[in-house]
């Protein structure tokens, strides 16, 4: 009997008439009686090629941060390989899986959003617009909410700019660009008209926090400008946080691919299979994000977005996280792999991550 292994899980292959399926130490002599233990027990069952793989958790469908975060660290392994991962079957956590700069940068957008607060009450500010418009409110009460907001967006980009340089400073061998890393050792740092995907790779916390996309692509563009001030920059990041919007509030597909191509023209038109034909390393938003989003739109669960993203054989950490961030909203991730991810992640990012969840979901026993 030989043994194929596939991530943490293992399929016993017999050249016999039966083929026998082992999950937490049960045995299947039948795929039938493997789908119907499946679907009694709430699992997901994905098949890759000739074989199966199990998803051993219940979906968790309230989390925020760890889809970015996952699909950097299951990503980092391929970025720089020889030979460019162009298949969706490999390990998902080796012995090279670790976090990276979209890790570092993703938490530190997170903290920036925590440490900024709330604005005033936007339904309050909703009414006082209204009545504004049928004239039961002054210009006065106008002023002050227009003020209100100003303050709130001028506050989260100067936290932005603190906790990017806090956290990079924490971690400096996390695998910065050269324009960032200068950026990161400015005293008075002004962005540098990137149009590159780390706005777009760090971006998923502002996906999260807002029950209006006008606001959600306010706090995206907040959080890419201090360094990613180039239109395609924000662009990027702006996409990505509406699709994570979108996808939290229960749209389709269908739906969040017409509202990115029409509102940020990316062509989402080839496949999956195309685009893996011609995909090669880029770190530039208006090449990399359509691509990752495209391994999105493909996927079937959580997991198969992330190998798919790492599939293309490009920037394949940043793609996956990217598309992660997405399929995190729209499937929600499998306990097992939340678990799996906090082993890579230092006390300090859980608590951000932690306080995050909390601020979004409320306190979850």
């Amino acid at each position: 009997m030989s043994e194929k292994n596939f991530g943490s899980h293992i399929l016993p292959e017999r050249m016999e008439r039966f083929t026998w399926l082992k999950h937490d130490l049960k045995f299947f002599k039948t795929e039938e009686e493997f789908m119907n233990y499946a679907k009694e027990n709430d699992l997901n069952v994905v098949r890759y090629g000739n074989f199966e793989e199990t998803e051993t958790k219940k979906v968790v469908k309230k989390t925020a941060l760890y889809g970015a975060i996952l699909g950097d660290i299951i990503g980092v392994p391929f970025e720089f390989s020889e030979v460019r991962q162009k298949s969706k079957d490999f390990e998902l956590f080796g012995e090279k899986s670790k976090f990276s700069d979209d890790t570092v940068m993703t938490i530190a957008i997170a903290d920036a959003i925590l440490k900024t607060g709330e604005k005033n009450d936007s339904k309050d500010n909703e009414i006082i617009y209204r009545n504004f418009v049928e004239k039961n409110a002054s210009h006065k009460d106008l002023n002050r909410v227009f003020q209100d907001e100003m303050n709130y967006y001028k506050n989260l980009y100067k936290n932005v700019v603190a906790e990017m340089q806090r956290w990079g400073k924490k971690y400096p061998r996390a695998g910065y660009g050269g324009s960032f890393r200068g950026w990161l050792k400015e005293k008075n740092p002004r962005p540098y008209d990137s149009l590159g995907n780390g706005s777009a790779m760090r971006v998923s916390a502002a996906g999260w926090v807002s029950d209006s996309m006008f606001e959600t692509r306010q706090i995206a563009r907040k959080t890419s400008v201090p360094t990613h001030n180039h239109p395609e920059g924000v662009k990027g990041a702006m996409s990505v946080a509406g699709a994570i919007f979108l996808a939290r509030k229960g749209k389709s597909k269908e739906e969040i691919k017409n509202y990115i191509e029409s509102e940020f023209d990316y062509d989402l038109s080839r496949n999956l299979e195309e685009v893996r034909k011609t995909c090669e390393f880029n770190e530039t938003c208006t090449i990399s994000v359509p691509e990752a989003l495209v391994a999105f739109f493909e996927s079937e669960n959580f997991e198969d977005a992330i190998r798919n993203a790492v599939s293309l054989g490009g920037d394949t950490d940043t793609q996956a996280a990217i598309a992660g961030s997405i399929a995190e909203a729209f499937y929600g991730i499998p306990e097992n792999l939340v678990e799996k991810c906090r082993k890579y992640l230092p006390q300090e990012m859980l608590k951000v991550i932690d306080d995050f969840n909390e601020k979004v979901f409320g306190k979850i026993d």
